[in-house]
């Protein structure tokens, strides 16, 4: 990481606050709290956000982790899709689909993804210029329109949103995943 690990004897934080990541966490902070935990006000915003974008939303969970993981992969932020690749798997994802993304990414702008389709083709494109090109075109949004209700297309459109200032957060630090 560019910057030290975030540590209570170098900058002390209110114990709620890193109880609240904890429990999150499951017990274990990682490095990207380590990070955070230099700010309390971002830290604890950054959690309750967080927190609701990955378990409080509605729509597909395995499309908001596939559409994290095409921004993790077209940003290089090797963190984020370290730590979202295994949760798309576990919402009934496939390594094939992983791998057909891995060539997606890779392939020339514009290109086909070959490998998936329906749901996860559309979630795939529409990620991809979300954070390629940030303006996505009329095509694209009326084919979500058509296929996702209004709910389900404000929540897949903010975790994708959202992932990308994770992203860019990770990538300028220099955010490494744990060993």
């Amino acid at each position: 990481m560019r910057i030290p690990d975030w540590t209570p004897e170098n900058k002390p934080q209110p114990q709620d606050l890193v109880q609240a990541i904890l429990a999150r966490r499951g017990g274990t902070l990682i490095n990207l709290d380590k990070a955070l935990l230099w700010s309390e006000p971002l830290a604890r915003g950054w959690n309750t956000y967080l927190g609701a974008v990955r378990t409080g939303l509605g729509a597909s969970r395995k499309l908001r982790e596939l559409g994290i993981c095409t921004v993790a992969l077209i940003t290089g932020a090797h963190y984020e899709y370290h730590h979202h690749a295994p949760d798309f798997l576990a919402a009934g994802g496939a390594q094939a689909e992983l791998d057909a993304l891995q060539a997606f990414v890779k392939a020339p702008p514009g290109a086909a993804v070959a490998g998936l389709a329906g749901d996860e083709a559309l979630v795939v494109r529409y990620a991809a210029q979300m954070t390629r090109d940030v303006k996505v075109d009329e095509g694209l949004f009326a084919q979500l329109q058509a296929r996702f209700d209004t709910t389900e297309l404000v929540e897949i459109t903010a975790a994708i949103a959202t992932y990308n200032m994770v992203a860019r957060f990770l990538v300028a630090l220099g955010v490494a995943p744990e060993a």
